[in-house]
């Protein structure tokens, strides 16, 4: 697979060292494009990877296209690789927050396979939760994209109404986890751990609780009940949670950031 990243910042940054650490990834060349490329030189060593400011070129020599520009920057990129689009050899694959489909199609057309994705930064570590949608010519070739991001996690195809809020869940769900991360390792701090073994304590419970409910199926209150005895520490923890507000402040902080990400 031939696949150029325009624009490699944070997160075209997260999905380049995804795909790179995969070794089942049938990679043929991965250009990486980017207007300062300092930040970058490192990758030029690697076997199969090209650094360019050259994002016409990166198109020419690539069968999928990675849009990861900022949003104010993709009108001027879709517009500067338009002659080098091929209707029968590319797929477009854009990351861009809040740009839709038909805004993509209304600069290069609707016959050009168009996905939207949005990816999380876990991609770097391939344990992204990605979504996707397709334009319909895109869904002929939603397994091109299906395939690069499931070897980088997981993916889900829904309707590209629900984007917004999968980028609420997804996207920006990864700094309110580690947010809660954070405040376990605080607690874990207060009761009398030093700071590094608090981390390792709370990041290694978080995973365990995640894995427990994809590997069982189980609703998470399912688990729950597994780890409350009458009268024990552990309901009484929760409860004092939900008195305080804690289920209450993350759906309103999830309302908040959807309300944001729809003015933007």
């Amino acid at each position: 697979m031939k696949i150029a990243i325009l624009g490699t910042g944070n997160l075209g940054y997260s999905i380049a060292m995804g795909i790179l650490s995969q070794d089942n990834f049938n990679l043929k060349n991965l250009y990486l494009t980017k207007r300062n490329v300092d930040s970058l030189k490192k990758w030029d060593k690697l076997p199969n990877v090209k650094i360019s400011t050259d994002n016409k070129k990166a198109v020419r020599f690539s069968d999928v296209i990675i849009l990861a520009v900022q949003p104010k920057q993709l009108q001027g990129v879709l517009e500067e690789i338009k002659p080098q689009l091929n209707l029968k050899r590319h797929t477009v694959i854009s990351v861009v927050t809040g740009r839709k489909i038909n805004e993509i199609e209304s600069i290069i057309g609707n016959e050009i396979s168009i996905i939207r994705s949005m990816p999380n930064t876990a991609i770097s570590v391939g344990q992204s939760m990605t979504c996707l949608s397709a334009n319909e010519k895109g869904k002929e070739n939603i397994e091109i994209a299906k395939s690069i991001f499931n070897s980088l996690g997981k993916t889900m195809c829904i309707e590209e109404r629900l984007m917004q809020a999968a980028t609420v869940i997804c996207a920006s769900g990864i700094a309110f986890w580690m947010r809660l991360i954070r405040a376990s390792t605080q607690g874990a701090v207060q009761l009398g751990f030093d700071a590094e073994e608090a981390q390792e304590l709370s990041m290694q419970t978080a995973l365990g609780a995640a894995s427990l409910l994809l590997k069982s199926g189980n609703h998470p209150e399912e688990e729950i009940d597994k780890v409350t005895t009458p009268n024990g520490c552990t309901i009484e923890g929760l409860n004092e949670m939900e008195h305080q507000g804690l289920s209450s402040s993350l759906i309103k902080g999830v309302k908040a950031s959807f309300e944001k990400i729809n003015q933007i």
